[in-house]
Formats: structure tokens, sequence, C-alpha cells
């Protein structure tokens, strides 16, 4: 595969992942506030809700890291047509999962009923929701083995492939649950669906991913223990810095239903859904580089994946920055608008100021660089910054969650998790991370900032002194209801967008990118027909 196929499939997956990530913005929003409303009906519900989706996250600790390898060592052994060592990598791998889900299953069975009195579920509720956990459990173990080939699809550079996947299960997902809230049914019900909606994409990623490759064979008889101790030699890198990455990711919910309770969860949800959604938004372009770093790093291509790292770093910055801007100043309206909460508790938009501040520094140093080169030879290193990163986070989230419901009281206490992120990640973010980026491209910190960071910034000055400007003016209630959020969202966001092409590309690539757009137009370049 040529570097200019290999970018093109690099433009081609990003684009469709932020069509992906639009359909599931909007569906998502839908879908969040058909919840919201329609299961408050029990308190419980919305909250108890959350949690299980929670354990689907904490799932991905049975992947062992294989998921990783599964995605690296296809593009590695694609650049080879190595497909005996495929059939062998692939069986070994999906056999594994499915003996570790069978396992998982029984084991939550047993703990079904201790796991609900942690989650301090009322005693009307409990033998209820313990048999839902057993179904949901059930649901996410028959799905878990295949949730390896949308894997294989981005390590077969089909990153559009595995988006167009998604979208299709987004929107079937998103009309299995309205009509469950529209016809009121059981909220069994809503758990057996949603579960449809996630098996039903990873089966179409099975075919697709299998038909492309017409020698590859997925047998029992394939197993290889031989294989597994060679793929291990990555995976076990991989799989600490998956767990300690769900650790930081995904204790928020349970820390708050364990000390706080499982009702202050929903209001956590209020403020930490904006910054979900603002992370899915802008983290695309850092996993559409994922299996790209596996395949430059297999052709030895070293300047290559440097150039790919500083536009990949840079263009992350450059889309996160403005969507940055309008949701700090405008949470309030968002999370109105999110939830249908007509007045948002102080607690719930802080909340989600601070959790869209932590998915920025993400963005900025963490997320571009460790998805690179976790598949470029720096896992090991990658593992001990995750381990550490995640210990300090959890420890941070339990202490200042319990400080802050003693000083404030409990609505306040939710607070603890978001500054549990925010402190860690941005110390590590900027005290290691950034530094180790600026030696991999081989420039100085300060350099690099000026090169990927200060032109989002400089692009989105005129944007932040026109939202002060709207937020302070006393003509009307800026932000005051939904049609308001949105216009003076749109005029920032706007002025944002012609501020970046202004300042932060330079009149080469505002010339290239122009003549790109008008191509697309159907205009003309320089007197050529498009």
């Amino acid at each position: 595969m040529s570097h200019d196929h290999v970018k093109r499939n690099v433009v081609k997956g990003a684009l469709t992942s932020y069509l992906r990530i639009i359909v599931r913005m909007v569906l998502g929003l839908v879908t969040f506030r058909l919840l919201y409303q329609g299961l408050n009906t029990v308190p419980e519900q919305f909250g108890f809700w959350s949690l299980l989706w929670a354990v689907f996250g904490y799932g991905i600790l049975l992947d062992f890291g294989f998921g990783y390898s599964a995605q690296k060592r296809v593009a590695e052994l694609s650049v080879k047509q190595e497909w005996p060592q495929v059939s062998r990598l692939l069986s070994t791998i999906f056999f594994f999962y499915l003996i570790m889900a069978a396992v998982a299953f029984a084991v939550g069975v047993a703990l079904s009923g201790p796991m609900i009195d942690l989650f301090k579920v009322s005693a009307a509720h409990r033998e209820e929701y313990r048999i839902i956990m057993v179904v949901f459990l059930a649901g996410i173990g028959l799905a878990f083995p295949f949730g390896i080939f949308p894997e294989v699809l981005q390590g077969q550079q089909r990153m559009s492939t595995a988006n167009n996947i998604n979208i299709l299960g987004t929107v079937t997902n998103f009309l299995g649950v309205a009509c469950v809230i529209f016809f009121k049914l059981s909220f069994m019900t809503l758990i057996v669906v949603s579960l449809v909606g996630v098996l039903f994409p990873y089966l179409l990623a099975m075919k697709l991913a299998l038909d492309h490759m017409p020698g590859v064979k997925l047998r029992p008889c394939l197993f290889s223990f031989h294989t597994m101790l060679d793929t291990g030699k990555f995976s076990i890198f991989a799989y600490a810095n998956t767990l300690s990455n769900v650790v930081r990711n995904k204790t928020d919910q349970p820390i708050i239903s364990s000390i706080l309770g499982v009702a202050s969860v929903t209001v956590y949800q209020g403020g930490s859904k904006v910054g979900e959604m603002f992370g899915l938004l802008t983290k695309q372009i850092a996993e559409v580089l994922t299996p790209t770093a596996a395949h430059l790093h297999a052709k030895g291509d070293s300047v290559a994946l440097r150039e790919m790292l500083l536009g990949g770093l840079r263009y992350s910055v450059l889309a996160a920055t403005p969507l940055f801007v309008v949701t700090e100043f405008y949470m309030d309206g968002v999370i109105r608008l999110l939830t249908g909460v007509k007045h948002p508790t102080g607690p719930m938009l802080w909340a989600g100021e601070l959790l869209v501040f932590w998915y920025y520094s993400l963005v900025m140093t963490h997320w571009v660089f460790k998805n690179m080169f976790m598949m470029a030879g720096q896992e090991k290193r990658m593992m001990l910054q995750s381990v550490a990163e995640a210990v300090v986070n959890v420890s941070l989230s339990i202490g200042l969650t319990f400080w802050l419901r003693h000083a404030f009281g409990t609505e306040w206490g939710i607070l603890g998790v978001a500054l549990g992120s925010v402190v860690p990640t941005f110390s590590f973010g900027w005290g290691l991370i950034f530094g180790w980026i600026a030696h991999e491209a081989q420039m100085t910190r300060w350099a690099l900032f000026l090169r990927v960071i200060w032109p989002a910034w400089r692009g989105c000055l005129p944007m932040v002194a026109v939202a002060i400007a709207l937020r302070s003016q006393t003509f009307w209630h800026s932000g005051g209801n939904t049609l308001l959020v949105m216009a003076e969202g749109a005029v920032v966001g706007a002025v944002g967008l012609l501020g970046i092409w202004q300042f932060s590309f330079n009149a080469a690539e505002r010339e290239s990118y122009g003549a790109k757009i008008r191509r697309k137009l159907g205009g003309k370049v320089k007197g050529v027909p498009a």
C-alpha cells in the first residue's frame, strides 16, 4: 500500500468517523432525552441503566489487550499477505474470548446479588434489577467474542467500512429504544433491544472482514497456545494500558453510586453527558491513526510516522478548540438541550465544565500520541504512564468525593470524580507526555506548542471575544432558551471557523483546501474544469 493510499484511507476514515459521530450525537441526544424523561418515572431506573452501561465499559477488561493486538497484527500481516498466520491469530483470539465470556457470565451470575447491594438499589426493586443485570451480562457475553471484527476491519485499513457499520447499528438501536419508550414497554424489553443493537453490527463486521480475506478461516482447530503467547508479548502491555484507561474513564459512576448513592448518578449524568459527547466528537482523528501507525511502523517508515503524528495532533486540536469554546460558554444551554432539565443545578454545571476541560486536555496531550505509539514500539512506556495516572485518578476521585460530601453536602460530592480526573490528566499530560511527544517529533516543547496548539487558539481568539460579548450584553437573556443557545452558538461557531481559516491556516493551506472545496462543489480551479 503506497503512502498516498495510506493518506487517502486516513482522510476517508476521518470523514466517515465524523459522520458516524454526527449521527451518534444527533440520535444520542434524542435517545438520551427519551431515556432521561421516560425512565425517571421510577427514579432509580435511569441511574441503574447508566450503571449497566458503565459495567459494559468494564467488559473491555476481558479483552486482555488482544483487540489492540488483532488490529496491529492484521495491519502488519496484511503488508506481507500472510493469511495462514491471520487465520491462527483470529481463531485463537475469538475462541479465547468465547471462553472468557462464559467464565465472566458465570461469575457475574454468582455475584449479581452482592453487586446489586453495592449499588444501593432499594429493596422494592432488588430482585427485578438483579435479573435484569443477569440478562444484560448474558447479552454482553454473547456479543463479546464478535467484538474483535471491527478491530480487524481497522487493521485492514477499512476504517470507513467499520464506521458505516457503526452508523447502521446506531440507527437500528435508536429505532428500537424509541419504540420501547413510545409503546411504554418494560425495562427488561429496553435492555434486550439495546443488547441486540450491540450484537448486530459485530456480526455484520465479521462477515465483511472475512469476505475481504477469503483465505482466512475461523476454526477451533486453529487455536494455538504458541500464537497466544507470541501475541501476548504485545497484548500484556496493551491490556495494562487499556485497564488503566478503563479505570481512569469508567470509575466515576461506581464511585458516586457507592459513596453518594445511585440517585446521585442521575445528577452527575446531566453534566458528564456533555463531556462524553465532546470526547466522542474530538477523538476520531486519533482513532483513525491507530491502524495507520501500525502499518507505517511495520514498513519502517519513521519519517511518515512522524509527519502523521504532527499532522494528526494539529488537526485534532484544530477540530476540538472551537467546540471547546462554544461548549464551555454555553454549558447551561447544552445541558438543558441534552436532558430537558429547565434549571441545571450548580453541581451539574460544574461537572460539565470540568469534564469538557478534561476531554480537551486529552485531545491536546494524550489521544493522538498514545494511540499511534502504542502501535509503534512504545507500549511498555505507555503502560507505565497509564497505570500511574489511573492510580492517581482513582485515589483523588475517592478522596475528593468524600471530602466534598462532608464539606458541602451530597449534591456537591459528584464534583470529586470530575476533579479527580482533571488534575492527573493535566499534570501527566503537560508534565510528561507533551515532552515525550516533542522528543519523538525531534522538536523542543515550545516549537511543538507553536506547531500544533497555538495555531488553533490564534484562530479561536475572535470567537472567544464574541462569546464574552454575547454572554455579557444586557439586551436579552443570553442563552435563556434553546433557540437563543442555538443562535448564539451558531454565531460564535461561525466566527471560530472563519478565524481558523484566516489565522490558523497559512496561505498555501488556504489555497490547497479552497481548491479541493471548489472541485467538490463542481467549480473550476485556475481555469481547469473540475
